[in-house]
């Protein structure tokens, strides 16, 4: 069962989606402005120092706390369905991660829908990364990346648009309830649909029209779910029983452990989509020992 302070945010989640289903649709102004993972929109601490970056032609933040060694480097994606999120929104979760494992945080703020369709935020990550690792000079052994939501498709994109390239591939990667599959086809967005506190079927199924306009769903780059899994490095997924992008990290778990993937899915019960964004709850700071311990042995 979770915990007393994530049940206060569960139920904080629901009342704001009953009021939502009541309300006129927002706009993508207000989305925007709105968005932060679990609701929980929070200056990043203060002891984080910020420096702003051209990756390659891509906004990008360097994020770093006293814990953190230039050595070790976490590329961080942010989620937001493609059409949403920046630094404002996620980088205090990205800046947790990087403390709490000890890693620079490289923060992309790739181009966003409907502006920039499908495969503008690709080709971005795709540059962020290529500036990393040629212009910055990091060892691509020393990287590791992490995304959630749509980062996480992000980021499995970036490591399958590698490996077919043949060039050398990050540490590892960390997946944060990823969005993995356009075609909205897993099964868990109608099991849950009653569980989700942030999502309905509908608003997963807009996700990808939204995001690619006339492309197909089923292109490994926009779902990378159908794309091989053969020859990545190690993965770890983390995912909450109750969102209804479930299926998504149960079926790439499924294709990267058949692809002999070293992977580790992990799944809290009754919590949602990106719940590490609750910062101070006990299972957040278990989720983050878990990342922590996972990237401490690539």
């Amino acid at each position: 069962m979770p915990s007393p302070q994530m049940q206060q945010i569960i139920g904080y989640l629901r009342q704001r989606q009953a009021a939502r289903a009541t309300q006129p649709p927002r706009t993508l102004e207000q989305i925007r402005a709105g968005l932060a993972p679990a609701g929980q929109l929070r200056p990043l601490p203060e002891d984080v120092l910020v420096t702003d970056v051209d990756a390659g032609g891509v906004p990008a933040h360097w994020l770093d706390t006293p814990e953190t060694s230039p050595e070790q480097i976490l590329l961080y994606l942010h989620g937001g369905g493609y059409t949403a999120g920046s630094l404002r929104s996620h980088g205090p979760l990205a800046a947790h991660l990087g403390r709490a494992t000890g890693r620079r945080v490289l923060f992309s703020e790739y181009r966003l829908a409907p502006e920039h369709k499908f495969p503008a935020a690709v080709d971005d990550v795709r540059a962020t990364w290529r500036w990393l690792v040629t212009t910055h000079g990091a060892d691509p052994a020393s990287v590791a990346v992490a995304g959630d939501s749509a980062g996480g498709g992000l980021a499995l994109t970036l490591l399958q648009t590698l490996r077919d390239a043949g060039e050398p591939l990050p540490q590892g990667a960390v997946l944060i309830s990823p969005l993995l599959d356009l075609t909205a086809s897993g099964a868990s967005i109608t099991e849950r649909a009653g569980q989700d506190p942030i999502f309905t079927p509908d608003a997963i199924r807009a996700l990808g029209p939204a995001y690619l306009g006339e492309a197909d769903p089923k292109d490994p780059a926009a779902s990378p779910l159908f794309g091989s899994q053969a020859g990545l490095p190690p993965l770890l997924i983390q995912a909450g029983s109750a969102e209804l992008l479930l299926s998504d990290s149960e079926n790439l778990a499924t294709a990267a452990a058949a692809a002999r993937v070293d992977v580790t899915l992990q799944v809290a019960d009754g919590l949602p989509h990106v719940y590490h964004g609750a910062l101070d709850t006990p299972e957040t700071a278990a989720a983050t020992r878990q990342i922590a311990d996972f990237t401490a042995r690539l």
